[in-house]
């Protein structure tokens, strides 16, 4: 329970918040209208964790190699860039860009007329789709074509298809064909820009390995000259904490970004929207917390495979949304809920199987 002592006063705080705004704000204020809202918060926060708990076992197989500080920063200064970043501040700076708005002006829009805001937003789902898709396409793919993974889930998929993992950009390749075959669907009018959104989602998740890479490479010839002078690795803790804490981030904004445009299904109300999937948000950090701690991933060995799987349907799913096909959130939550529970029934019937052998 410790694990979660914090995301449950936090969803205290943001209930008692919502409560507030319901009561006080809007044409029909009052005691209807704020149990309306908080039945709105409960849904989406619900809704967000539903659809992030594979990002949740994702985060935990790259936190559990990190210290207690890196640990501690993704927990606080993550929870940051999650909520007020990727929930708030981006989808306005989105709108003021392609409406040519000042970030003043689009939050007075959100507050004031959040219907014509949700609107502008919308209208760039396409691309929105596209960048997180192909983001989250490649992280599905490099999982896939890992020659260095050990269990496979699916053996005889799984232990072919890790065999390209030799074949260099193999990934890369895969999700540029993806992006093409996209675009046949993308009407032209909007074609290039969708398509320009994809590339940018290859570019950042190629920028982040880069970057994680430079510094883990940095931080090892920094690590070999510490050692030799006795001295303490805190520069090489730092710089190969970096890395991963962007590679996080940047997945945590991929998976927001389907919630966010989720929620506009629900309410138009941004206040709302940014307080139930702040909830979501710092549920899915504890989850992944508590994942690390207790050593879940090593308990249940393919569940990390599970997570992978579920995120590969949800890069598919945004995907197939910037064609204009709408795919309901449930079904989105269910996909990932579906492979993880599998994933854990595949475990234990792998754990017995080794038990008993």
């Amino acid at each position: 329970m410790k694990h979660f002592r914090f995301s449950i006063i936090f969803s205290i705080i943001c209930l008692a918040i919502s409560a507030y705004w319901g009561f006080t704000h809007g044409p029909q204020a009052g005691l209807m209208a704020m149990f309306k809202v908080l039945a709105i918060t409960a849904i989406l926060a619900v809704m967000e964790v539903s659809l992030s708990f594979d990002n949740a076992v994702v985060n935990a197989s790259v936190l559990k190699h990190w210290n207690q500080f890196w640990r501690t920063l993704f927990l606080t200064v993550g929870i940051i860039v999650a909520v007020f970043g990727m929930r708030l501040i981006f989808p306005l700076l989105i709108v003021g860009v392609t409406a040519d708005m000042s970030m003043i002006e689009v939050a007075k829009l959100a507050l004031n007329d959040p219907t014509t805001y949700s609107e502008k937003l919308m209208a760039h789902h396409a691309e929105i789709a596209a960048f997180g898709g192909m983001f989250l396409l490649l992280v599905f793919l490099n999982f896939l074509f890992d020659d260095e993974k050990d269990e496979h889930w699916f053996h005889w998929l799984e232990s072919r298809l890790a065999d390209l993992g030799n074949i260099q950009a193999i990934s890369v390749f895969i999700s540029l064909v993806v992006l093409l075959i996209l675009a046949s669907y993308i009407p032209d009018a909007s074609r290039l820009v969708v398509m320009m959104a994809g590339v940018w989602g290859i570019v950042v998740y190629v920028g982040v390995k880069v970057i994680g890479h430079l510094l883990e490479g940095s931080s090892n010839d920094d690590d070999e000259s510490e050692k030799s002078n006795g001295a303490t690795a805190t520069g090489t803790i730092v710089k190969g904490g970096i890395g991963g804490f962007l590679y996080l981030e940047v997945l945590d904004a991929s998976f927001s970004f389907d919630g966010v445009i989720g929620a506009f299904a629900i309410t138009s109300d941004v206040v709302i929207i940014m307080l139930g999937l702040a909830i979501g948000a710092m549920f899915v950090r504890s989850m992944t917390i508590y994942l690390v701690e207790k050593g879940t991933l090593d308990a249940y060995v393919y569940l990390e495979h599970g997570a992978h799987y579920a995120i590969g349907a949800l890069a598919l799913i945004m995907l197939a949304s910037g064609t204009g096909l709408h795919i309901p959130e449930v079904i989105t939550g269910l996909v990932g809920v579906a492979f993880i529970v599998w994933a854990v029934i595949s475990s234990i019937s792998y754990s017995k199987k080794q038990q008993s052998s």
